[in-house]
């Protein structure tokens, strides 16, 4: 079918209550984890917005301060269903988009790539938009944290352990470009932090990350 040029993109990006997010931080008190999970939403929101490609980001998220912050960045925000988990959030903000938009690609990006950026995002985008589903793995190489639809096709995200192997399984292909190193490091414990460090922050991680430095980090 004819698609739609330059390719343009909506992106969904859900993004969990902050009390319950990324409780794999040991070390970091409750508080600490909330911060950084907010900031590296922010971050990774604020990368979607700037790409050149995306037409919308739209977040699925309850929590009140993640709401504030993303719809200050320019995204819109639709509420979660807790009880149809990660896919099923997914699956609600792409079915929000496509009757808005029916001719834009779909994607669901993570919310913990405080290190993404707008060209990267792009680069992935262009090479998705010519087969009908793609994903983007992790940065460990067996999760996912990009996953794409083209117009028209069905959107079917499988995030969760051993996401990578059950979108290759289920027929994407992965996108696997050389300087694509923030759209993979998703970070879930301090080490992936650390190489988030490395590749290089978006300014609100950076700006926690720092108040953080010492023996927790």
């Amino acid at each position: 079918m004819a698609h739609p040029s330059p390719p343009a993109w909506s992106v969904i990006v859900p993004v969990k209550v902050l009390s319950v997010a990324k409780s794999r931080l040991a070390g970091l008190s409750g508080d600490s984890r909330r911060a950084l999970a907010l900031a590296m939403a922010a971050d990774t929101v604020a990368a979607a917005v700037a790409c050149e490609s995306v037409r919308a980001v739209l977040v699925v998220s309850d929590d009140p301060a993640v709401r504030g912050q993303v719809a200050a960045l320019g995204a819109r925000v639709i509420a979660d269903s807790r009880a149809a988990g990660l896919n099923g959030a997914l699956a609600a903000g792409a079915e929000h988009e496509a009757r808005r938009w029916p001719g834009r690609g779909l994607a669901a990006l993570t919310a913990d790539l405080p290190a993404l950026t707008p060209g990267e995002l792009g680069r992935a985008l262009a090479a998705a938009w010519h087969v009908a589903h793609a994903f983007v793995a992790d940065a460990a190489g067996s999760g996912t944290t990009l996953y794409t639809a083209r117009p028209g096709e069905p959107f079917g995200p499988r995030f969760g352990p051993g996401s990578r192997e059950e979108h290759r399984a289920a027929g994407a292909v992965e996108i696997d470009l050389p300087g694509l190193d923030g759209l993979r490091q998703d970070v879930d414990t301090l080490a992936d932090l650390q190489a988030a460090i490395r590749i290089g922050l978006g300014r609100r991680s950076a700006a926690v990350a720092a108040a953080l430095a010492g023996p927790a980090c």
